[in-house]
């Protein structure tokens, strides 16, 4: 299985990490896209290895789609092909984790009509006017999208995404 996590500069560090690192525990292939290759780097300084640039991701080529948050979302959400590739995965009805901010990508996509969700508290007005069910919980699964509010609702998050995970996909593991 292939995951994909999109961010850029400004990540919250433990929501890219913490996922990162756990579904290459699994044994899963994991890129990270951004705008460009290279390097970015979190609010904590923490630096990550860009493997693919927007613009060369195939997203029938995953499994499994990650929104990290901080304030990488408001960047990433201006791009039309990142736009592009969430619309594919909700699509595809291919499992979808947004943490923090990451629903905004979501958001201006316009993917959260109906939608039952949750985010960062200071995104919930946003998630609320675009059409969005919001509810202040650690974690809310909705369909095949995961949604979590903030770093203290990482082992949550991983909980509900692992578990979609092995749901629709390959995975065989039985630990979370």
């Amino acid at each position: 299985m292939k995951a994909l996590m999109i961010s850029a500069d400004n990540f919250e560090d433990t929501e890219l990490l913490v996922p990162y690192y756990r579904l290459r525990e699994e044994g899963m292939e994991v890129d990270i896209a951004s705008m460009k290759r290279g390097k970015i780097k979190g609010k904590r300084g923490y630096e990550v290895e860009v493997t693919k640039a927007l613009e060369d991701v195939n997203p029938d080529e995953y499994d499994v789609l990650i929104l990290p948050g901080g304030k990488a979302p408001e960047t990433v959400r201006k791009q039309d092909r990142a736009l592009e590739i969430v619309k594919h995965f909700l699509a595809s009805d291919k499992p979808v984790s947004a943490i923090c901010h990451g629903p905004q990508i979501l958001i201006s996509a316009g993917l959260m009509k109906g939608r039952r969700a949750t985010c960062y508290h200071s995104v919930a007005p946003e998630l609320q006017a675009a059409g969005a069910l919001y509810e202040d919980k650690e974690v809310v699964v909705d369909g095949r999208l995961v949604t979590a509010r903030q770093p203290s609702d990482l082992p949550a998050f991983m909980r509900e995404t692992m578990k979609l995970i092995r749901m629709h996909g390959t995975l065989k593991h039985s630990a979370a």
